[in-house]
């Protein structure tokens, strides 16, 4: 009787380990911020709606061998924004990036913060490069940033230095 006791105690601290790890691993993923997608190359970029939250999403694409990065983010409308992450104005320093701190994201080069229903609101000034509607294809499911479009961006990432 003690053994079968040990055996289902030990099945019972099992579980509950099991548990915690799982619980850990979902609060991990939930509260991550500055989430980066695998690198695509020399192609359209597509973003599932679906895999954006209110996280920005950061997306690597080599055009040419020219490093890019965009990102898409949840506003909090509920619309899926996207934009370069390079500032307008901070892009040729090599450090004008964005990282998200809480529902902000910051100019490492300037430390301008922007809110999230900021992004792809307009042109000029510093913030984060906006792609509008006319730059890209929505559908329901997703967003894509043709090749063509892409490489027309390299210029601004010149100089980009992500840290």
């Amino acid at each position: 009787m003690k053994i079968k006791n040990c055996f289902n105690s030990a099945k019972v601290f099992a579980f509950a380990v099991a548990m915690v790890v799982a619980g850990s691993f979902a609060f991990a993923q939930s509260g991550r911020l500055n989430v980066v997608k695998p690198a695509i190359a020399d192609r359209d970029l597509i973003i599932q709606i679906a895999e954006v939250t209110e996280n920005a999403v950061f997306y690597p694409v080599d055009i040419k061998g020219t490093r890019l990065e965009v990102l898409a983010v949840k506003a909090p409308d509920g619309t899926v924004r996207t934009a370069f992450n390079t500032c307008q104005v901070c892009y040729n320093s090599g450090r004008g990036f964005y990282k998200q701190e809480g529902t902000v994201l910051v100019c490492q080069n300037c430390g301008n913060r922007f809110r999230m229903s900021q992004v792809e609101m307009r042109s000029g000034g510093c913030n984060p490069v906006p792609i509008f509607k006319n730059y890209k294809t929505v559908t329901e499911t997703t967003i894509t940033i043709s090749e063509e479009f892409l490489n027309e961006a390299k210029g601004i990432f010149a100089r980009w230095r992500r840290g």
